[in-house]
């Protein structure tokens, strides 16, 4: 068996609070100051923090890992210690093939340099040739659009832009392992299927792709196995679902659930959401979610809505208290919205949940991307039998055949 396209064993991080990590050359002024700190012993530079503990896991080549976990959980540390961009303090890392990255918005980039030249640039510390380079750079440009500035410093991009160059170098330059941290956290639906149908195909040509998110349809989606990352340590890996489950159901994922700090979000904050709870999601059983909201005062013309997406940002569901006619005429300052099911109609997956809420008709808050929810597979026709996974919800019916014999 040939050995792992990433291989980490007993990898560690240790940050000490309080300092500066170094990077590169110190300045005078630098080397100064800390000379000052250790002669007056500065208590906060000798605290440490762990943001990774004791790692170990392989990778084969051809295979895609996802690594999930709550915010501080170590998942972008590990990409960091990945790409050399951040040094262990314990273990070793060994990557056995051509390394591209997309770590965040711009990563590897020179912004005085034009999106033409970062594409030659980037393709050229891959170690490919110019032809190389060239013959990808049509579809790189392609699948960015950003062909009208391709000529233009990448300084000059909008954030949007950027990520989608960024993205299409990383994907197109045909490295043999692709890290990636999150770039489905930004961008547009349509953006997010492409840049999912990519990966997908980066993954069926046999490169190794590791994978970092906090969307549970995408890691479903495209993974063939997972990993779970808590306070620095792995604790899981294996089956995707398996994973996800135990990620859903920790009690790490439900502080994942708090949204008062959600900063991408839109309206006039006269109601804000500021949590998420729900039971089990079984198909078939009774089940419930309910959504905290905090305001300054009680609140009439109340309207809030859910809609639910799949792994590709398409609607599957749409739930308000417009359509059942449970009108909201007012509302206290503080509480939550509770929507129940007598039978939850979403078959086996994982979804995503979007918030929506207006007061007289004026959005008052509204977040995308707001929760994951992971469906159980149950008994919703009593039968034992569901439809196959291509389908998306389950709806109650009964068939009958009347016979015309005059």
């Amino acid at each position: 068996m040939s050995s792992p396209a990433i291989q980490v064993r007993d990898l560690a991080k240790e940050y000490k609070l309080g300092e500066r990590q170094a990077r590169g050359y110190k300045s005078a002024r630098d080397v100064i100051a800390g000379m000052f700190k250790r002669s007056n012993g500065n208590r906060a530079s000798k605290e440490t923090f762990w943001a990774l503990k004791d790692v170990n896991f392989d990778v084969q080549h051809g295979e895609v890992l996802g690594v999930i976990g709550r915010n501080g959980a170590g998942k972008s540390t590990l990409l960091k210690v990945l790409t050399r961009i951040t040094e262990p303090t314990l273990g070793e890392v060994r990557l056995r093939g051509r390394v591209g990255s997309l770590l965040e918005v711009g990563t590897g980039f020179h912004p005085e340099l034009t999106g033409r030249e970062n594409i030659y640039l980037n393709g050229a510390i891959l170690g490919m040739h110019r032809r190389e380079i060239a013959a990808k750079f049509d579809e790189i440009v392609d699948f960015a659009e950003v062909e009208q500035f391709i000529d233009t410093p990448v300084k000059r991009y909008s954030s949007g832009m950027y990520l989608r160059l960024a993205f299409a170098v990383a994907a197109h330059l045909e490295p043999e392992i692709l890290l990636v941290d999150e770039v489905l956290a930004v961008g547009d639906a349509a953006f997010q299927k492409k840049c999912l149908g990519k990966m997908g195909d980066v993954a069926k040509k046999g490169r190794t792709i590791l994978f970092v998110s906090h969307n549970m349809a995408a890691i479903q989606n495209l993974c063939h196995k997972a990993c779970l990352l808590q306070r620095g340590e792995l604790v899981a890996i294996g089956q995707v679902t398996d994973i996800i489950t135990t990620y859903l159901q920790s009690a790490e994922s439900i502080e994942d659930n708090t949204l008062e700090q959600r900063t991408d979000r839109q309206g006039n904050s006269k109601l804000r959401f500021i949590s998420f709870k729900a039971d089990n999601f079984i198909c078939g059983s009774p089940t419930q979610f309910s959504i905290a909201y905090k305001g300054t005062i009680p609140l009439r013309n109340v309207h809030i809505s859910t809609s639910v997406s799949n792994i590709f940002g398409e609607p599957v569901a749409y739930l308000s208290n417009d359509l059942t006619q449970d009108l909201f005429s007012e509302v206290t300052a503080e509480g939550e919205f509770v929507c129940r099911f007598e039978k939850m109609p979403l078959l086996p997956g994982t979804y995503t949940l979007n918030f929506y809420c207006t007061v007289n008709g004026i959005i008052a808050d509204w977040i995308t991307n707001a929760a994951t929810v992971q469906v159980i597979e149950g008994d919703f026709y009593g039968t034992g039998k569901l439809p196959s996974q291509s389908y998306k919800v389950a709806i109650s019916h009964e068939w009958k055949a009347i016979n015309d014999k005059s």
